[in-house]
């Protein structure tokens, strides 16, 4: 495992490193009125847009840049977006990969693992069994373990979402971020470093982080919900914990409904269409969770948009490919 340290000039090179793989993922600025919200400026990251369909590529692609990769190839552990961006990253960089995935991770999921070439192992009922059963292959194998939120590259792969986002829109006041095993958060709480304000948000049935930050340390939660194949290991991970300690400065939990509400007000307002963890942070914003000052500028990561809540070759017909799907409301409020 790399001993680099987790910081701004980490993040940097990662970000130089990994820049040809990645895209570039755009924002887009709205007006908090425009949700039913007080007028205040949000500014959201849609990095649903990236390679795979979430900002899990950037790590992936950090891991496989930086590190030896043995004739097994490369193993990962996911509740879907990792495994998928781990399939990708190797598949554009012509390695072996086998993922092992749990049967909480959705279809659609399933569905870009096969369809990258790796290797995909469906065992156990939540992301702890799936990652046993990658370590116990990489032990008999020799593959190169890539978890999904506990290393150093990790981190700094996602970390580098906050570079971007800070060059974006150097004015954000805050940011909120979903959490999952905590990647994310604390790749890019590790980028501003204070600078601004941070906010983690966790379904109420996978409150990993504020589990962790009660206790004084990671422990086992709840791992459950609408998005549990995408937030809900079963405690966060032991690097991001001291960045969060430091730098978060909040975690809101929300409901599988406020979720969902937010799903559908992302694709009423904007025609962005994210799975239940990619409107995680939106949720906590729209529910009225998270209450902004007047004027805050507001961020908020969407980051992932692996689901199958639309389907459009369903709809094709007399209702034309372009309209909204008469059953949108009742596709998202199945757990994807």
């Amino acid at each position: 495992m790399s001993t680099r340290p987790i910081n701004l000039e980490s993040i940097a090179a990662t970000y130089q490193l990994i820049r040809p793989y990645i895209r570039r993922t755009p924002i887009v600025e709205a007006n908090g009125a425009d949700f039913g919200l007080d007028s205040i400026n949000v500014v959201f990251k849609l990095e649903l847009l990236q390679h795979s369909g979430s900002f899990k590529a950037r790590g992936a692609f950090t891991h496989l840049l930086t590190r030896q990769t043995p004739p097994a190839g490369v193993v990962a552990a996911s509740g879907g977006n990792h495994g998928v961006a781990v399939a990708c990253a190797a598949r554009e960089l012509g390695k072996r990969a086998r993922i092992f995935v749990p049967a909480v991770a959705s279809a659609e999921k399933l569905e870009r693992i096969r369809g990258y070439g790796a290797d995909l192992v469906v065992t156990g009922e939540r992301y702890a069994d799936a990652l046993a059963a990658s370590e116990a292959w990489a032990a008999r194998s020799g593959a190169l373990e890539i978890h999904a939120y506990d290393q150093v590259e990790t981190l700094l792969g996602q970390g580098t979402v906050g570079l971007e986002f800070e060059e974006q829109f150097p004015q954000l006041d805050t940011l909120l971020v979903a959490v999952g095993g905590g990647g994310l958060i604390g790749g890019v709480a590790a980028w501003y470093t204070g600078r601004i304000k941070i906010i983690g948000v966790e379904p109420e049935a996978a409150p990993t982080l504020t589990k962790a930050l009660n206790a004084g340390y990671p422990v086992d939660s709840p791992a459950g919900g609408i998005a549990a194949d995408a937030l809900a290991p079963k405690r966060v991970g032991e690097l991001m914990f001291p960045i969060a300690k430091r730098h978060v400065d909040g975690v809101l939990l929300v409901s599988d409904a406020a979720i969902q509400e937010a799903q559908e007000a992302l694709w009423k307002v904007l025609r962005v269409v994210t799975e239940p963890g990619g409107a995680a942070a939106f949720a906590a914003l729209l529910s009225r969770r998270y209450e902004p000052k007047p004027r805050e500028s507001v961020g908020v990561l969407l980051c992932g948009g692996n689901t199958t809540a639309v389907n459009f070759r369903s709809h094709a017909g007399a209702a034309g490919a372009n309209s909204v799907p008469p059953d949108f409301s009742a596709a998202v409020a199945k757990p994807l």
